[in-house]
């Protein structure tokens, strides 16, 4: 069973957890997620295509994320989910934290905070193992292209990490 730390409005952890997924927390309660931006030094980044059987968002672009596990550090999570998702391992590589945003979703149980990163460095499409109950193919696109996909709504999370694209 999948655990998370539940955190405060002040992005503290309360010292009490959840099981995923199950949408129990008060107004003011919250948990973490992580969203790993991937760049290459050619400008491009490393989208990923949601597989057909998401139940939210299917077939919409994105980039590497997930939640945060009980007792795991953001930086871990963020590291854990590209890896997972894509098979590179950004340890050591260019960049690092970039910013935070929350949801409030009241009376829905699921309030939460997305730690925002950006990894910079040289990979090959060879060393891409996409997730497959994840993923259902991928991109090397350039930041204009993102905000293409955003507009055409395809792009999930867009209007609250754009500025990730900018460098």
């Amino acid at each position: 069973m999948e655990l998370w730390d539940i955190y405060d409005a002040e992005k503290k952890r309360t010292g009490r957890t959840m099981r995923r997924n199950d949408w129990c927390l008060a107004d003011n309660e919250y948990h973490l997620t992580v969203l790993g931006v991937v760049a290459r030094r050619d400008g491009r980044f490393l989208i990923t295509k949601r597989v057909m059987t998401k139940a939210w968002a299917p077939g919409w672009w994105e980039v590497s994320g997930g939640a945060v596990m009980a007792g795991e550090e953001s930086l871990e999570a963020v590291r854990r989910e590209v890896r997972e998702e894509t098979g590179l391992d950004v340890t050591g590589w260019e960049g690092g934290y970039l910013f935070t945003y929350h949801r409030e979703n009241p009376g829905q149980g699921d309030n939460y905070f997305v730690d925002v990163y950006r990894f910079v460095g040289d990979f090959t499409e060879e060393e891409l193992r996409l997730q497959q109950a994840e993923t259902d193919g991928y991109r090397l696109a350039m930041a204009d292209e993102i905000k293409e996909l955003a507009e055409q709504g395809i792009f999930l999370h867009y209007d609250s990490i754009k500025e990730a694209f900018l460098w």
